[in-house]
């Protein structure tokens, strides 16, 4: 057989999918033939489809040599090269193809997703838009522009792209899977989950597809089902760093902290975001071992330009610098570029036009807090706007906030750039926004600057680091220094802090019915576990040690948690049992019950922030230390406001030997509490939202 045959033979098999048959024929043809251009070039290809890049390499290269100017040879030299991870090499073997076939479709697509590789995505974009030129119909090409518009935070072109690439192939699974993700990005979660399933039921058991499911299932709350289908992807993949994560963030919503530090541990190798994810699950479940090895490293990671939750450090730590630092490597990671401002001259109103922005309109303690404050603006000089960008809970928090605005905009299901556009179209003058670095937050809104001026309030004790943020609400027992923040600081002339004074408050129960001690002096902390460090537990169990009889009464924790805490409290010889867990209770009930304890002891360097007004509006004093950062200063403002700045500390000694002082002169605690009888200018409403009035009056005349 003549080696024309076995080279026509060869080509069969290869095309039939027999790949060893074919690759024997081939080298059969170039032990006779060493110079046949075909055999070799298609020996490299099909060397290429088993993974052999080396070899393929070789004998493409073998093949250019005879024939240095063929189109589909150096196409698939630049190919094997972009498979070897040598994006330079391969994208100038992708010129190369395009120079011997100018405008070719494929070379086009091929190079544009090294450039996106590369992370270069207005070159791809510009390459996939050259192939499409050329071939409108080219799937492959659509699906990638994309890609690339996802990367380039154009969810809404990229959504349209995948369209059209599944009206021409409506069986293409990456095209559905890539959709679904576009669909996340716009929080159209119901809407993404139908494009992975319909991916998966094409292609099943795609880990990444698999993951993805899950991330739309977080998106609609339903977090168990989300677990379970991280489940299943770890089952296939077990090292899914991806996954991993997403699991840990999905548990830490289920308050299974134990196994979310788990898998932020097993994913931080390859997934740095986890290390924020684990650092505030270790702080839930107290494991103060594992948050100091967190903490050594902080500082150093957020030195390095590493992104890293801003809230988590809060409760790390009050070196306000450092707090900047982390807000500013947040925000320069997700904005690399910002979109141009659709805000750019002042409107001239009758009345101004002023918008609260949210993703806590629903059961959550800023819903809680500013409620009162919205219903007392001055509605003959203020427009006021509310925009919810969370779902619908069903709350009674979320019914009555709503109302409280003259003009409600659900944004649950918007994308970032819709609600921005909404913004302009009824020319908002002042934008505030509620949630700063927490969860759920509004930066993608904000970055298009639908207001002329544009503040942040309540949400987030710190500076947001963001340039597109003009003002920070506060006051100048919380924000003394002008270089922590980014923002231009619109300082309140009392506590900045807002407070819902039409709350009830219950029956007072017994201290048998609360599960405390008919007698004994009740030390009390309802803030959440995260915010009790170790060296502010140590000082609460000397307390207890100096003070025979009394006990700390805290919020009911997690099983591993409250067991770290009972184990601390034993390890320096202090009865477990003095540790009282308060059971769940409805707001009036839990306000009432406060007024069975004797002192509330604040947090350090995470301050009790809704849980101090709390405290204060039930009569109950609380203890704080004044901290170096705004989160760290918040009761002091509270106190201050509250005509009490004789229980603010200025050291970690100062409050211990205060604390015991208090609760060794009954006088001196009876006497704090008729001051918080007598009333005060914290719980003022009305005059908190005259200064506030005033300050968006203040923002607005100065402009930007």
């Amino acid at each position: 057989m003549n080696s024309q045959t076995l080279s026509e033979q060869a080509v069969a098999l290869h095309r039939s999918g027999r790949l060893a048959d074919a690759e024997r024929l081939y080298l059969q043809v170039l032990a006779a033939q060493p110079g046949d251009f075909t055999a070799r070039h298609l020996l490299g290809v099909l060397r290429a489809q088993t993974g052999r890049m080396e070899e393929a390499l070789a004998d493409i290269g073998a093949a250019l040599a005879i024939h240095p100017d063929d189109p589909e040879a150096l196409l698939n030299h630049a190919n094997v090269l972009k498979g070897l991870n040598r994006p330079d090499e391969a994208l100038a073997g992708f010129d190369r193809a395009l120079a011997a076939k100018p405008g070719w479709p494929q070379a086009l697509n091929n190079r544009g997703t090294v450039l996106q590789a590369m992370g270069r995505p207005a070159e791809a974009l510009a390459a996939y838009d050259q192939a499409l030129a050329a071939a409108p119909d080219n799937v492959e090409a659509l699906n990638n522009r994309g890609s690339v518009l996802q990367d380039l935070k154009r969810p809404a072109e990229a959504l349209a792209a995948y369209d059209q690439a599944l009206r021409l192939a409506p069986k293409f699974a990456t095209a559905f899977n890539n959709r679904g993700a576009a669909l996340l990005e716009l929080k159209r979660f119901a809407d993404a989950l139908g494009c992975f399933d319909r991916s998966l039921s094409l292609r099943p058991g795609d880990p990444q597809v698999l993951n993805n499911r899950g991330n739309a299932l977080q998106g609609l709350l339903r977090y168990d089902e989300a677990v379970a289908v991280y489940d299943q992807v770890l089952s296939l993949s077990p090292g899914y760093a991806e996954a991993l994560n997403n699991r840990g963030n999905a548990l830490q919503q289920l308050k299974r902290h134990d196994e979310a530090l788990a898998d932020f541990d097993s994913a931080l190798a390859s997934k740095p975001e986890a290390f924020a994810g684990a650092a505030i699950a270790a702080l839930n479940l107290c494991d103060w071992s594992r948050s100091a090895e967190i903490a050594a490293q902080m500082t150093q990671r957020i030195g390095n330009g590493e992104a890293i939750s801003p809230w988590t450090l809060l409760a790390y730590n009050d070196d306000e610098m450092l707090q900047r630092q982390c807000a500013g490597n947040a925000i320069a990671a997700r904005f690399p570029a910002l979109p141009p401002p659709l805000a750019t001259a002042p409107y001239k109103h009758d009345k101004i036009r002023l918008a609260y922005i949210s993703s806590d309109v629903s059961h959550h303690p800023v819903a809680t807090q500013v409620v009162q404050l919205i219903e007392s603006h001055d509605r003959f000089r203020f427009d006021v706007i509310g925009v919810g960008t969370n779902q619908d809970d069903g709350s009674a928090q979320r019914r009555r906030l709503v109302a409280a605005f003259d003009t409600f905009i659900d944004a649950a299901d918007l994308p970032a750039a819709a609600v921005a556009q909404r913004l302009r179209q009824i020319e908002v003058d002042v934008l505030v926004d509620l949630n700063g670095h927490t969860n759920g937050d509004n930066f993608d809104i904000l970055s298009h600057r639908p207001a002329l001026v544009q503040a942040t309030w309540l949400g987030y004790a710190g500076t947001t680091a963001a340039p597109f943020v003009d003002y920070v609400i506060a006051d100048r027992v919380v924000a003394p220094n002008t270089s922590a923040f980014s923002e231009k600081i619109a300082n309140l002339p009392a506590c900045f802090f807002p407070n819902d004074t039409s709350r009830t408050i219950g029956t007072v129960p017994s201290r048998a019915e609360a599960g405390l001690p008919q007698d004994g002096f009740v030390f009390c902390c309802f803030n959440n576990n995260f915010k009790i460090t170790a060296s502010v537990f140590a000082t609460w169990l000397r307390l207890l040690s100096a003070l025979p009889g009394s006990v700390l009464w805290l919020k009911q924790a997690g099983d591993k948690a409250k067991a770290n805490l009972q184990k601390a409290a034993q390890v320096q010889g202090v009865d477990p049992a003095r540790l009282i867990f308060a059971k769940p209770a409805p707001l009036e009930v839990h306000l009432a019950r406060h007024r069975l304890a004797d002192l509330f002891l604040d947090t350090h360097p995470y301050n009790a922030h809704a849980t101090a007004c709390d405290a204060l509006f039930a009569g109950l004093p609380v203890l704080t230390r004044r901290g170096g950062a705004f989160a760290a200063r918040v009761s002091a403002s509270l106190l201050t406001a509250a005509g009490l700045p004789e229980l603010i500390a200025e050291t970690a000694e100062d409050y211990e030997r205060l604390a015991l002082a208090l609760a060794r002169d009954p006088a001196r605690l009876k006497a704090a509490r008729e001051k918080l009888a007598a009333g005060s200018p914290l719980f003022d409403t009305s005059h908190l939202a005259r200064d506030l009035e005033a300050a968006y009056e203040q923002m607005l005349a100065a402009g930007t």
